[in-house]
């Protein structure tokens, strides 16, 4: 008898450990609910996946970037990399954003972070634009970005200078978004798909710098597809560590190829280095999904993310999946 009531309660033991292990409600942290043509799946579909997928939350923002349709263009193009056609800043994203969340029932809209993204962030007037949606959406935006800078086929393919990081125009965006306690998410590869030093890490590091006061959010740690088609950046877990160590407003986002290709090893087991850099940080890391418009990569995505959470203590797990992101997002004043 006593051999039995030992195993059951080693089985219940086991059975609280497994719950334990389970990571917690995600928040999405990455979603553009509109693509480069200014189209989604929509709202309403979204919350549904939301519930599917186990998001309890979602920061959401549009494209800045629009994709012309040009005079020969056999078909019109359904993603930037269709053809060789430009792409153009496209300010009304943030007003279409603005008009969907809106139109949610309030238990719905609660569930959703709005961030503003329709700015060229090569235009000293693009501050205008960010206080403009401020204006018109009072108590509606929780951050700023993604801010596009260094994005290989995008960069080459988008209308006029080239986005960076550092760019002049940014400073005034960056001290709004300490005014007003939003936090930005920026978009910067770490170098160019034909480099293999990390070529534009400096203008990352040099706007954070010179911006203490503002919080940042580097999406994918400046990882990409087509980086890594090229090359596997094996350093980079050392300087993301770096980097985290000397600026305490940094913040990294692990979504898309971060995940795929370095927290994640080639049999799909979560990557002891990047598990020890994240316990080392556990406050600075969140988790995206990064889906564009369409919402049935999310399940897939997120499943990725779930996988490297697993490798993670409890407690950490839940600071990544969900408390970080709510935390940032939930101080926004922007009225």
């Amino acid at each position: 008898m006593k051999k039995i009531l030992l195993l059951v309660l080693l089985a219940l033991l086991g059975a609280a450990s497994l719950v334990g292990a389970v990571p917690p409600p995600l928040v999405d942290g990455e979603v553009h609910i509109l693509d480069f043509n200014q189209s989604s799946d929509g709202l309403e579909r979204f919350i549904t996946v939301m519930d599917a997928n186990g998001v309890s939350a979602a920061w959401v923002m549009g494209a800045p970037l629009q994709k012309m349709w040009q005079e020969h263009a056999p078909r019109r193009p359904v993603a930037y990399e269709s053809d060789d056609a430009p792409v153009y800043y496209y300010s009304a994203t943030d007003v279409i954003v603005a008009r969907q969340v809106l139109k949610l029932p309030p238990h719905q809209r609660r569930r959703l972070y709005p961030f503003i993204c329709g700015f060229n962030p090569t235009d000293r007037n693009g501050v205008r634009h960010i206080r403009l949606m401020l204006e018109l959406y009072p108590g509606l935006w929780r951050g700023i970005g993604e801010i596009l800078t260094r994005h290989d086929a995008l960069t080459r393919l988008t209308y006029g200078e080239t986005a960076r990081a550092d760019h002049p125009a940014l400073d005034a965006v960056y001290e709004l978004a300490a005014e007003r306690h939003l936090p930005v998410l920026l978009h910067s590869n770490i170098t160019s798909t034909r480099e293999t030093d990390f070529i534009y890490q400096g203008e990352v590091e040099r706007a954070v710098a010179r911006h203490p006061a503002t919080t940042f959010i580097w999406a994918h740690a400046g990882c990409a597809a087509n980086i890594e088609r090229r090359q596997h950046l094996d350093n980079l877990a050392a300087q993301v560590e770096r980097l985290l160590r000397q600026y305490a407003n940094l913040n990294i986002m692990l979504s898309w190829t971060l995940v795929s290709h370095y927290l994640l090893d080639g049999s799909g087991k979560a990557q002891p280095l990047w598990v020890t850099l994240v316990r080392r940080y556990p406050r600075r890391f969140l988790v995206g999904s990064d889906i564009v418009g369409r919402w049935d990569k999310q399940a897939a995505a997120l499943d990725r993310v779930r996988t490297f959470l697993a490798a993670l203590p409890p407690e950490v797990a839940a600071l990544v999946a969900r408390d970080n992101a709510l935390r940032l997002v939930g101080g926004g004043k922007d009225g």
